[in-house]
């Protein structure tokens, strides 16, 4: 159902030219495929461009004669656990090869998938870790799958980021000389290294990428303000950073008691365009009082309160693991989980996941509005503190999930520098990854927010919705609360699978079209409200910033 027939189409180069062009010109069949042994590794030499298999196995030399090689590289990219040292990522210039490759080589290939050409509309910066696909890793040797899970090629694709977006760290002491962070840092308030807190905050949200050194934070190219603790909620040092032009705030540290002096504080910074994120919480849910206990500023409002939620394993069965002293089985870091670990049935593994462990599940409670990866992934505070040795985060710590929230923010403000700071939140929630069906995560349902974040949706919805050639999309949600509000500028907004019910409300104001298809509910209650409107007279504020596209993948 249409609900207005205003249609204006522009055509607008610039969208068109660095994004699409290249591909139609020059299209590429990208693909996985998975080796039967670890220890094959073929080698390649490159000439215009162009890789040369300089192998001696003759038969996959024939084959792949026959082809422009651009990439045949290992990856951890999408490979399960067992898979890790055997799967490839291959870009070449005819889409026969992977079929080839499995039908006439199956001593050396036992299975590929196709990559759809919408997912190629990624870049990758050269410290992109083990799981790098279309450039070289000149950075650690880390695993950044959970980057792969947040879908940051996808974001980095529009926008890795701009110097004048500034991103506040309030969580302790950064050293602006460190590579990762120089040249883009302002220290406020000085603070003692000690466990680096701070450290590891600031990298996942802003560590520099594409520097072939160390790994790229999720807005790698923003700017850095840093200030120390903002313990016992003395919030002049956000104001401090809020009045110098941040536009969003970390605050991995939480406090116990409401101050009406914060929320007002809150609320000023707000005004001025600065959103704060904080941490939920670390006690567990026992501790927690099921849901009920609120830590501070995560709970005031105004606030994006981030818990943590598992990314990594697809089903319980890729990660089944045994107690020592009891032999009883369990699994960790299953996807969509909001528990580090879940056990089985009767504790036996024929019998299915039972519920995630109480003992580790970080606060949960109606405060929460979205969850971000923290078991696994990369600290390089311990990498500092360590000798230089890789180390990865092994418990549930909310304080190191909202960087990610935080980065996210750095990249929407960087790509659309005028996006309303109350549309920033909804569009974080409507993209994020519902997470209600999995049974494991039942006892926990409406504590948990809108489910899993997921930046490279995020960042894409902004790039839609202000984007006057393209289409936006509102779907695949079930909000029974919290206020949406949205402008788009798109030639359509299309809301599908999505239902808007109880006490939520939704204030959606369109330039041209909004397309309600099958599988809509639109039915709040007394307490909630929907809005749609059209409004062919609204304007872009600003321009788009897109990436440089003359930074291509090599």
């Amino acid at each position: 159902m249409k609900l207005n027939v205003f249609h204006i189409f522009l055509l607008i180069v610039f969208f068109q030219t660095p994004f699409y062009s290249a591909l139609a010109q020059n299209p590429e069949y990208w693909f996985y495929i998975t080796a039967k042994e670890e220890s094959f590794n073929p080698p390649f030499q490159k000439k215009n461009n162009v890789l040369q298999y300089s192998g001696l196995n003759q038969d996959l030399q024939k084959i792949l004669a026959n082809y422009d090689i651009y990439s045949f590289k290992k990856t951890y990219r999408n490979a399960k656990k067992e898979d890790l040292q055997k799967t490839f990522f291959v870009r070449c210039n005819k889409g026969s090869l992977l079929q080839e490759l499995l039908e006439e080589l199956p001593q050396i290939f036992i299975k590929g998938q196709e990559i759809p050409i919408e997912e190629q509309k990624i870049f990758e910066p050269n410290d992109y870790g083990l799981t790098s696909t279309v450039g070289e890793n000149l950075g650690f040797q880390v695993n950044l799958d959970y980057y792969d899970f947040l879908n940051l090629p996808k974001a980095w694709y529009y926008t890795t980021g701009t110097k004048n977006t500034i991103v506040g760290i309030s969580d302790g002491a950064v050293d602006s000389t460190n590579i990762e962070f120089k040249g883009k840092t302002k220290v406020y308030r000085k603070a003692p290294f000690s466990n680096g807190h701070g450290v590891s905050q600031a990298a996942t949200a802003v560590a520099q990428g594409n520097n072939a050194y160390g790994f790229p934070g999720v807005c790698y190219d923003c700017g850095l303000f840093t200030t120390n603790y903002g313990y016992y909620q003395d919030f002049n040092q956000l104001i401090e950073l809020s009045n110098e032009g941040a536009r969003v705030i970390n605050c991995s540290w939480i406090g116990r008691k409401y101050f009406e002096t914060a929320q007002k504080a809150i609320d000023s910074m707000y005004a001025k365009g600065t959103l704060i994120v904080a941490s939920a919480g670390n006690d567990d849910w026992i501790k927690g009082n099921k849901g009920e206990l609120k830590y501070y500023p995560a709970s005031y409002d105004k606030v994006i309160s981030v818990s943590s939620g598992m990314y990594k394993y697809e089903k319980p069965e890729d990660n089944i693991l045994y107690m020592k002293e009891s032999n009883q089985p369990y699994v960790v870091n299953i996807r969509g989980y909001v528990g580090r670990t879940a056990g089985f049935k009767d504790n036996k593994v024929e019998n299915g996941i039972q519920f995630a462990y109480a003992q580790s599940v970080a606060v949960l409670n109606k405060e929460v509005d979205i969850l971000a990866p923290t078991v696994d992934i990369f600290s390089y505070a311990g990498y500092l503190l360590n000798n230089n040795t890789i180390k990865y985060n092994q418990f549930e710590t909310t304080s190191g999930a909202s960087p990610f929230v935080s980065g996210t923010i750095g990249l929407m403000f960087s790509l659309y520098p005028c996006l309303p700071v109350d549309e920033v939140e909804s569009i974080l929630k409507m993209t994020s990854w519902n997470i209600d069906h999995i049974e494991a995560n039942a006892p926990y349902r409406g504590m948990y927010g809108a489910g899993m974040l997921q930046t490279g949706d995020a960042v894409e919805m902004v790039f839609q919705l202000y984007n006057e050639n393209e289409t936006a999309y509102i779907d695949h949600q079930n909000f029974s609360r919290w206020d949406f509000k949205i402008t788009s500028l798109s030639k359509e907004i299309i809301i599908q699978n999505q239902k808007f019910t109880d006490s939520a409300t939704l204030k959606l104001t369109a330039k041209n079209s909004i397309v309600l298809k099958e599988n809509t509910v639109l039915k709040p209650d007394a307490k909630g409200k929907i809005s749609l409107k059209i409004n062919p007279k609204l304007k872009k504020e600003c321009d788009l910033v897109l990436r440089d596209p003359s930074i291509l993948n090599d």
